[in-house]
């Protein structure tokens, strides 16, 4: 071992004149960037189309199946990027990735303006209303982090499984891993599959849950703010239907419950939730090389180039396509959708400046979570004009915007999505149904304790 180690002695002295091999070169994009533009055609375009299409309603018994707009963007935008016939060229793909660690940016400042409004509801909710994001902490780190370790799903383990990830998981899992990282395709499934199929899962248990007549009707009601809307429609009318004496204060208790995991559900997966995810998959793989879905595409990811796009360049390009998206969602044009970016890029621009300066000891994602919910507390004097301007654009809208653009990316990605596959069935069943459980279990023994 030590002859190996020992360096020959007629080793070459090295050439400090010669430039790194390992440095790759980087593409820089411009506004004259054929890449560039070709992203934001094909956006405009499937945007516009899954804008068109609709929500689509499938029944399914207890709650019902929804694909929403962004859904078809994510979708369409994905087979265009990987389809054999001429799928996207990896520069192409490379462009859409880089612009996207911006654009959740943009989706996340639009969600933090909802926040400041109604901030008041922290105060003056109860413990029991408070403690029940606990419960969704520890439902998806207990039960759905185990199972998928046990299903070797790799690092997309901690992506899939540290909440159930909804649209602000994509900020913090691209910040902090990037949007080319297994956790962040973690992250891509467990969307996918929450949306699709998120109501459906929830909606049983709680229909369970109720029948069975061990937990007041208010904790099933607490337990059912998971942070999604769909879902916690399913969970309330399955509760209110098992309890239609109180359905009204199910459906309030739902409906504020589903606020504060909105409020507070930023702040606890980005310094709670997702280092916690890390250490816990860490703990359980015991660091040993274990089977990695993403290997079977590592050796293709080589060959991806490193693209830079400027902040400016993206967000002036999501600021043109997000106009023209808001336009087709509400069949109108105001000028209010030009000031809604303004704002938006302004504050998700001045949050990324303030990142760099600080070489990153300041995060940009909750810079801009917390600036866009202090400029729109009441106590703000420009929060009337913030919130009415920006909520002229439906979030949804810069939902689909930004699934849009994940899709056309998907094509370097397609063979470790395969490898997750079926695996991430089982693994958001148990998530979204531990979830919900837990943050019952934990409302139930707050009332008993608070009342």
């Amino acid at each position: 071992m030590a002859e190996i180690l020992e360096a020959p002695e007629s080793a070459p002295e090295p050439n400090v004149d010669a430039a790194p091999a390992s440095v790759p070169e980087v593409l820089r994009m411009t506004l004259r960037s054929r890449q560039l533009w070709i992203v934001i055609g094909f956006t405009v375009l499937v945007a516009a189309i899954a804008e068109l299409i609709g929500k689509v309603v499938i029944p399914a018994g207890v709650a019902d199946i929804v694909i929403l707009p962004m859904v078809w963007g994510l979708i369409m935008a994905g087979v265009i990027s990987s389809q054999k016939w001429k799928p996207l060229g990896l520069d192409i793909q490379a462009v859409a990735n880089a612009m996207m660690t911006v654009m959740v940016l943009v989706l996340l400042a639009h969600l933090s303006f909802t926040i400041g409004p109604n901030i008041i509801v922290l105060f003056k909710a109860g413990p029991a209303l408070l403690l029940q994001e606990l419960g969704h902490l520890l439902g998806t780190l207990v039960l759905a982090l185990p199972l998928a370790v046990l299903l070797r799903m790799g690092p997309a383990t901690v992506g899939a499984t540290f909440s159930i990830d909804r649209e602000g998981s994509f900020a913090m899992v691209s910040e902090k891993y990037g949007t080319d990282s297994p956790q962040y395709r973690g992250v891509l499934s467990m969307y996918a599959f929450g949306t699709l199929f998120g109501a459906v899962t929830v909606g049983i248990i709680a229909s369970v849950s109720s029948s069975l007549k061990i937990f007041d009707p208010l904790a099933l009601a607490m337990g059912s703010g998971v942070g999604s809307g769909s879902m916690m429609a399913a969970a309330t009318g399955a509760v209110a239907s098992a309890h239609p004496e109180v359905a009204s204060e199910v459906t309030a208790m739902a409906a504020t419950s589903n606020l504060i995991t909105t409020v507070l559900g930023v702040y606890v997966g980005m310094w709670v939730a997702l280092p916690l995810a890390d250490k816990l998959y860490k703990l359980l793989t015991r660091r040993k090389a274990q089977v990695d879905t993403t290997s079977a595409v590592r050796m293709t990811s080589l060959d991806v180039p490193h693209v830079a796009v400027p902040t400016w360049l993206t967000l002036g390009s999501v600021s043109v396509i997000g106009i023209v998206v808001a336009t087709i969602n509400t069949r109108s044009f105001s000028m209010n959708f030009v000031w809604c970016f303004v704002i938006l890029s302004a504050l998700v621009g001045f949050s990324i400046w303030i990142s760099k300066l600080t070489h990153g000891k300041i995060s940009a994602m909750l810079l801009t979570v917390t600036l866009g919910a202090l400029i729109t507390t009441p106590i703000s004097p420009i929060a009337d004009v913030v919130v009415s301007t920006t909520q002229s654009v439906p979030f949804l809208a810069i939902c689909t915007l930004v699934l849009t653009i994940a899709g056309l990316s998907l094509g370097k990605d397609i063979p470790a999505l395969k490898a997750i596959g079926w695996k991430i069935i089982p693994v958001g069943i148990v998530a979204i149904a531990s979830s919900y459980i837990f943050s019952v279990i934990v409302a139930e023994f707050a009332l008993g304790m608070w009342g």
